[in-house]
């Protein structure tokens, strides 16, 4: 999973294709929980390109995206956000990937 350095990178990383973008942050106690998870989640949904932005670090744009509570997963298509899984709550890998398996049913074919 690529690390999203900048509000331009995730700008420039999501304009093209189907993508995922985890929002988490090292501190946060349930996206560790997640986290041995997501490599498998990844190579089920192969279809995303996923990417990593820490919620410290791109504080602004978790503000403009409404990103309260992480871990929060945000699906993309060309640019255009397609579904989101928002909340503070503790996510299971079966929530995750009924969340990708919804996005992937409203990519325009």
């Amino acid at each position: 999973m690529k690390s999203l350095l900048s509000k331009e990178m995730f700008i420039d990383e999501i304009k093209n294709g189907l993508s995922v973008v985890v929002f988490s942050a090292d501190w946060c106690p349930d996206c560790r929980v997640i986290e041995p998870l997501l490599p498998e989640v990844e190579k089920i949904f192969s279809q995303f390109t996923f990417y990593y932005a820490d919620r410290d670090k791109l504080i602004d744009l978790c503000g403009e995206m409404d990103i309260f509570g992480i871990p929060s997963f945000v699906a993309f298509q060309n640019g255009n956000e397609l579904a989101r899984f928002v909340s503070k709550d503790r996510k299971t890998k079966e929530e995750i990937e009924q969340f990708l398996q919804k996005a992937l049913e409203k990519v325009d074919k």
